[in-house]
């Protein structure tokens, strides 16, 4: 058998440029790292809706952004993630401000303008077209933090324990929400609201420690098993619709090349429409298994206990309004969006 020859000398260069390349690519893959945090646990559809996202990142930007995504509570509480991604312990997340309304009431305002939106479109359309995103900056940067974009989930439903028909029905009403202008709301309803994270709505509703939750959208709830104790849900949701925030550190924001950038506000928006799409199909299909048992009734409010409910929260919107500059601000510009498109 002959022995092989060693390779010329212009052809181990070009091996060794082959082999460079690869490693400049791999490289180029690790570029950068971060960890964002979410709001959910790890399963539900919004957790894999926003996995999907990074993933999509990641393909978008060639492998230069790795994103990590992980569940409620993994890093710090729902409420710290802005004080996280501020320092450096999380370089993001995805989450809802009303939980940082504690710092400011504004966040609130933002967050989940209780009422306000009768679909998920009409506040997407308010954040990339009515200066929502520029008021959310507005709010966030000093804090270190940066608005990629904004999401929603949908008009969230309303498991209880018991049938809420009227708005008289709340009173007294044990209901889990945030702090904030939901809190607030709900208590002027009439409510006893408890300030409880998503993580506990499903044990505190089993043993009664609540009796209905602003939690989520329908189907999550159901599929949690939310409904073989919260039996009478209210379908579609006549309170809710919260903003999901895609935010990141500021100083690494600035610091990224404007490609980059324009590939995470485009990822976004993609991330937006499909998690409306997505949540409302998984909701129809909920809504039919449940409508199946004769143990769960689905209540849809009346017109007229809705417009009630949407006047309590108008008179907080005002009441909100005069704690500081900014919450002016914002409650200034939902007011004029929603009028000149005569949705108020």
């Amino acid at each position: 058998m002959p022995l092989l020859k060693p390779l010329p000398t212009f052809a181990l260069k070009g091996l060794t440029a082959v082999v460079l390349g690869a490693v400049t690519l791999s490289a180029q893959a690790a570029e950068y790292e971060w960890t964002f945090q979410t709001s959910e646990t790890a399963g539900e559809p919004q957790f894999e809706l926003k996995k999907a996202w990074a993933d999509n990142v990641n393909t978008m930007s060639g492998g230069r952004i790795e994103i990590e995504i992980l569940p409620v509570n993994a890093v710090v509480q729902a409420n710290q993630t802005l004080d996280a991604v501020q320092s450096g312990i999380l370089q993001g997340h995805l989450t809802d401000p009303s939980y940082f309304s504690g710092r400011d009431p504004a966040f609130g305002m933002l967050g989940n303008l209780v009422g306000a939106w009768g679909d998920p479109l009409e506040f997407l359309e308010y954040m990339n077209h009515g200066g929502g995103e520029a008021l959310y900056n507005e709010l966030v940067n000093p804090y270190g933090v940066q608005l990629i974009g904004a999401a929603a989930t949908g008009l969230e439903s309303f498991p209880s324990t018991r049938p809420i028909r009227t708005v008289e029905d709340l009173e007294g009403l044990k209901v889990r929400a945030p702090e904030g202008m939901v809190y607030n709301i709900f208590e002027k309803a009439g409510a006893a609201p408890v300030n409880l994270p998503g993580s506990e709505v499903y044990t505190s509703l089993e043993k009664g420690v609540i009796d209905a939750a602003d939690y989520t959208v329908f189907s999550t709830n159901h599929s949690q098993g939310l409904h073989s104790f919260a039996n009478y849900p209210n379908y579609p949701g006549f309170h809710s619709l919260p903003m999901v925030s895609v935010s990141m550190n500021k100083e690494i924001w600035d610091g990224l090349p404007e490609d980059l950038r324009a590939i995470l506000e485009t990822s976004v928006d993609k991330l937006a429409y499909e998690m409306v799409f997505e949540l409302k199909k998984l909701d129809l299909e909920a809504v039919a298994e449940a409508r199946q048992d004769p143990e769960i009734e689905l209540i849809d409010m009346a017109p007229e206990e809705r417009a009630k409910f949407r006047n309590i929260a108008k008179e907080e919107w005002a009441a909100w309004a005069e704690r500081s500059e900014m919450n002016q601000k914002v409650y200034d510009s939902v007011v004029a969006f929603l009028q000149a498109r005569n949705l108020m």
